[in-house]
């Protein structure tokens, strides 16, 4: 069931996962808007787009959506007081250009975001997939998983409803914990690079599967 209750939702960004999920959202009825350094250039998305600033002051929910090597800086030129209190949803994954490491290899976009922004609590989801999939999870041939990572229950809560109006029934929602486990979420982007090979398509997803309960 899709939420009923109308948010302000600000996506940091201006890519194709950004721009998916603005899409997404407002088909289910939110306000977006994106978030650029240079939205002047950014005018023929079919989408609102205003500064990094105006668009944190616009938003009750945040989604960092940029490349994952400079999102720490990005929300740096924010400001923490700005970003105190709102929720934020990463979604990024910080990769080298030529995609063969990963930025943070000992920790976590998520876990550095949180620590250097103690008041905003941050809510890992959706690095485990592609923009196709974080959007229309119903096309693929059987429900997959999409996790949550985050120390704050509210914040949670709050990305848990706009998942479902995404596509994302709670069966599908599985919370692995605090932002710590972030860490795996993110490393899985070389495992899903060798699955898209294998499969020939970007557009799947994986499954938590378990026993069934025979107590």
């Amino acid at each position: 069931m899709a939420s009923v209750v109308r948010m302000r939702i600000g996506l940091l960004g201006t890519g194709n996962v950004a721009r998916a999920l603005a899409l997404g959202w407002r088909a289910a009825g939110h306000d977006v808007l994106l978030g650029s350094r240079h939205p002047e250039e950014r005018t023929d998305l079919g989408l609102p787009v205003a500064t990094l600033d105006e668009t944190a002051a616009h938003a009750e929910v945040l989604v960092n959506a940029t490349p994952g090597g400079v999102s720490v800086e990005l929300l740096h030129s924010i400001g923490a007081p700005a970003l105190a209190g709102i929720p934020l949803i990463d979604v990024g994954v910080g990769l080298s250009d030529d995609f063969t490491r990963l930025t943070h290899p000992n920790s976590s976009l998520g876990e550095l975001i949180q620590e250097a922004f103690p008041l905003t609590p941050v809510v890992k989801t959706l690095c485990t997939m592609d923009s196709t999939t974080m959007t229309a999870p119903g096309d693929l041939t059987e429900p997959g998983t999409v996790f949550l990572s985050g120390d704050d229950a509210e914040a949670k809560r709050i990305t848990g409803r706009l998942l479902t109006d995404l596509g994302w029934p709670a069966s599908s929602q599985l919370d692995i914990g605090s932002i710590t486990t972030a860490r795996g979420q993110e490393h899985f982007a070389f495992l899903f690079m060798g699955i898209a090979g294998g499969v020939g398509s970007h557009t799947f997803n994986i499954k938590v599967v378990t026993r069934p309960d025979v107590s």
